[in-house]
C-alpha cells in the first residue's frame, strides 16, 4: 500500500483520525492554554534560510558526528514515555528505525520497553533518559541498568521537578492508572481497529519499575536531581553525559562548568511550562554563551527538514524529534514511521542543496537571511 504520508503534517492528519480522542490528546497536548506548543512551531516559520546559486552541491552528506559516534543523519528520536499506548509495538518500531538507519534513539525511564530489549534491537544507538522519580535508590539503579545493557549515553532530564497539567489529558480522562467510564468506552468503541489491537497486545506497563514496591507514579515529584546530584552523577557515569531541558544560560554555564557532556536546549515540547520561550528562539543565545565547540541538542516545535537545517544553522549540532514519530507510527504503524523519515532526509538533503552546502559540517549561522549585506 501506498503510503499517504508526505510530511509530519499528513501524519498527524491521518493519525487524529485514527487514533481515539484519550490517545491523540496525550500526543499533542500541552500544558495550560497550549501556547508554548503553537509558539514552537511558530519560531521556526519566522526564521529564513539564504538560498544560493551556482554552487557545486552534489554529492550532498547528511552524515553527522556527534560525541565520538557517527550517524547518517543530524537528526534522532527524543525520549517519550509510554510510547506503546500509541501502538503496542511503538517502541521496537523507534528501535528498528534507529538501527537500520543508524539514528540515535532517546529511551525515556517511563518507556513500556525496557533498556535491555531495546539495546538489544539497536545496539549502540540507545540514550538512556533519566528522571529521577522517588525513590532515589530505584531512580539510581536505573542508571546500573543501562550501563550493564551497553549504553554509553545517558540522559538527566530537568525541566521536570513537577509534572504540569495538562488539561486535555484532565478532559479526555488519561491517566496512567486507567479507569474506563461512559466517554472513555464511547471514544474506544468508535476506534474499532487501535482498540483491538490494543486488547489483543494487551494494556502497556511502565517497563523500568516493578508491578509491586516502587510503581511509576506519572505525578510524583521529580525535584530530587539538583546541582549536588549532577555533580555526584557526572563522577558516577563514565560514559557520555547529557542535560535535557535547559534554557537558562547562567544555568548552562554551570552545566558546562561540571563537566556534562552536551546540553540539550528544550522546552519539553511545550508540555511543561506554557509561557516558556521557543526553544529555537533561545538557542543563538545558547550557542554564542558556551562557545562555538560545545555540543548542542535541540529538540520542540521541529516538524519537517527545512525546521532541521534551521535549528543546525542557529546552532544545534543535533536536532531531535517526539510528536512527529508518535503521528506517523499512528498513522500507518513502522511503515509511516518509515516514510516520514523518509521524508525528513529528502528535505534536509533539498534544503542543504538550496542554500549551497553539500556537508552538515559546512552549515553555519551565515545560512540565514541578513539585509544587512
Amino acid at each position: 500500500m501506498t503510503s499517504r504520508i508526505h510530511c509530519s503534517e499528513d501524519a498527524q492528519q491521518i493519525a487524529l483520525r485514527r487514533l481515539p480522542k484519550l490517545i491523540s490528546g496525550f500526543v499533542e497536548g500541552g500544558t495550560g492554554r497550549e501556547v508554548g506548543v503553537l509558539n514552537n512551531t511558530a519560531a521556526f516559520d519566522r526564521i529564513k534560510l539564504q538560498a544560493r546559486v551556482l554552487r557545486k552541491v552534489d554529492p550532498r552528506s547528511t552524515v553527522q558526528r556527534f560525541l565520538g559516534q557517527e550517524y547518517s543523519v543530524p537528526f534522532g528520536v527524543a525520549p517519550m514515555g509510554m510510547c506503546n499506548v500509541v501502538h503496542p509495538r511503538a517502541d521496537q518500531f523507534l528501535a528498528g528505525m534507529a538501527k537500520n538507519h543508524n539514528i540515535p534513539l532517546g529511551l525515556s525511564t517511563a518507556a513500556s520497553t525496557a533498556v535491555e530489549k531495546m539495546q538489544a534491537i539497536a545496539p549502540d544507538r540507545v540514550w538512556f533518559q533519566l528522571y529521577l522519580v522517588p525513590p532515589i535508590d530505584h531512580a539510581m539503579s536505573l542508571v546500573d541498568r543501562a550501563e550493564a545493557a551497553g549504553c554509553k549515553t545517558l540522559v538527566l532530564t530537568v525541566d521536570v521537578p513537577q509534572i504540569s497539567r495538562r488539561i486535555r489529558d484532565l478532559r479526555n480522562g488519561f491517566k496512567v492508572d486507567f479507569k474506563m467510564g461512559p466517554r472513555q468506552f464511547f471514544d474506544l468503541a468508535t476506534h474499532p481497529v487501535y482498540s483491538l489491537r490494543m486488547l489483543w497486545a494487551g494494556r502497556p506497563e511502565p517497563a523500568h519499575f516493578p508491578k509491586t514496591g516502587s510503581k511509576f507514579d506519572r505525578s510524583a515529584s521529580r525535584a530530587l536531581a539538583d546541582w549536588e546530584f549532577l555533580q555526584n552523577l557526572r563522577d558516577r557515569w563514565k560514559g557520555h553525559l547529557i542535560l535535557k531541558g535547559v534554557t537558562s544560560i547562567p544555568d548552562a554555564l554551570r552545566i558546562k562548568d561540571i563537566g556534562v557532556d552536551a546540553i540539550w536546549v528544550s522546552n519539553h515540547g511545550g508540555r511543561q511550562l506554557d509561557s516558556a520561550p521557543a526553544s529555537i528562539d533561545i538557542l543563538p543565545h545558547m550557542r554564542h554563551a558556551l562557545g562555538p565547540e560545545y555540543p548542542l541538542i535541540l529538540d520542540s516545535g521541529v516538524r519537517g527538514g527545512e525546521d532541521i537545517l534551521k535549528a543546525l544553522v542557529c546552532g544545534a549540532n543535533f536536532v531531535m524529534l517526539g510528536r512527529p514519530w508518535l503521528y506517523a507510527i499512528g498513522a500507518e504503524g513502522e511503515s509511516g514511521l518509515e516514510s516520514l523519515r523518509e521524508a525528513l532526509t529528502f528535505d534536509l538533503s533539498a534544503a542543504m542543496a538550496q542554500i549551497g552546502v553539500k556537508n552538515i559540517s559546512e552549515v553555519t549561522k551565515e545560512n540565514l537571511v541578513s539585509f544587512s549585506e
